[in-house]
């Protein structure tokens, strides 16, 4: 079966480098799928939740942003951030959706609204690949 290489760095650190067959990603157009051989483009990523499948098993990154290209077999991703399932505080995401969630109820002077809800995007993404890593373990072998 043919694959693609992908490449997922942010400002601090490379994420993940291999060999994949499939990249789902959330673009600002609604979600994608790369399979390989894809035609060549380039577009901006929306926080949410990027799926890699790889000899059948999956592997999910909650990302907060940033730009995909697909060039000659390669996917490279430039997050702002990334973070695989593993690494995924529960709690610390929780906690920042409910601080997010009170600045867009109760908005105080000159809070910056735009901000709070990026920071509500970027929790959700993180809650929903820690929730699939939770499902996972729970999946009997």
């Amino acid at each position: 079966m043919a694959t693609l290489k992908l490449e997922i760095v942010t400002a601090e650190s490379p994420v993940y480098s291999g060999e994949v067959d499939i990249v789902i990603a959330p673009g600002v157009m609604g979600q994608f799928t790369i399979l390989p051989h894809h035609a060549a483009f380039m577009t901006m990523l929306e926080p949410g939740e990027l799926c890699v499948r790889q000899s059948g098993e999956e592997m999910f990154i909650a990302i907060s942003g940033g730009f995909l290209e697909v060039l000659d077999n390669k996917v490279v991703v430039l997050a702002d951030s990334a973070e695989r399932a593993d690494d995924i505080d529960a709690a610390r995401a929780q906690a920042a959706k409910q601080r997010a969630e009170e600045q867009l109820k109760h908005p105080g002077v000159g809070a910056d609204l735009a901000s709070a809800e990026a920071a509500l995007r970027r929790s959700l993404a993180r809650l929903k690949v820690a929730e699939k890593r939770r499902r996972k373990e729970r999946r009997p072998s």
